[in-house]
């Protein structure tokens, strides 16, 4: 049986941070005169300077992940490859105890994410197509649930 291999968007990640740093920019130097603008100068202020710590904390915390579903070494492999190096984990079929449906954010505010959640044997669970790194299909609640049934599937065998 063929592997499942499924790759994140860098590209979208790594847009969405410059876009939050540059806001935090320009949010920093609107107000940067905190003490003559007053409370509300300060908020701007303050919001800028956590607009741009997050962007910023989105470029060293993000990278392309990959996700190696390999029914037939019976393994799930997740790759991290980013600013900081690369992170591999591999957690064995027989070390989920069982996978559901994960969900972030807010169909009001037009940001879903939906992602996989295994339950971990040992205790603990782990994140698998995590939110926020833009797979395809990601925002999509039923895309997300027929992976959830493949992934089931595979466990099963």
């Amino acid at each position: 049986m063929e592997p499942w291999i499924s790759r994140s968007n860098a590209t979208k990640q790594t847009a969405l941070s410059l876009a939050c740093s540059a806001a935090g920019l320009a949010l920093l130097m609107g107000f940067r005169e905190v003490g003559r603008s007053g409370a509300n100068g300060r908020a701007g202020f303050l919001l800028g300077a956590l607009l741009l710590v997050i962007g910023v904390a989105g470029l060293v915390a993000g990278g392309r992940q990959s996700v190696v579903v390999d029914p037939g070494a019976r393994r799930i492999t997740v790759e991290t490859a980013g600013v900081a190096g690369t992170r591999r984990k591999a957690i064995e079929f027989s070390d989920v105890a069982g996978v559901g449906l994960g969900y972030l954010g807010k169909r009001s505010n037009g940001a879903t994410f939906y992602y996989l959640v295994l339950h971990l044997r040992a205790g603990g669970e782990f994140p698998l197509f995590g939110p926020g790194r833009f797979f395809p299909g990601g925002s999509n609640r039923s895309t997300v649930d027929a992976w959830r049934q493949r992934l089931e599937g595979y466990l099963a065998r």
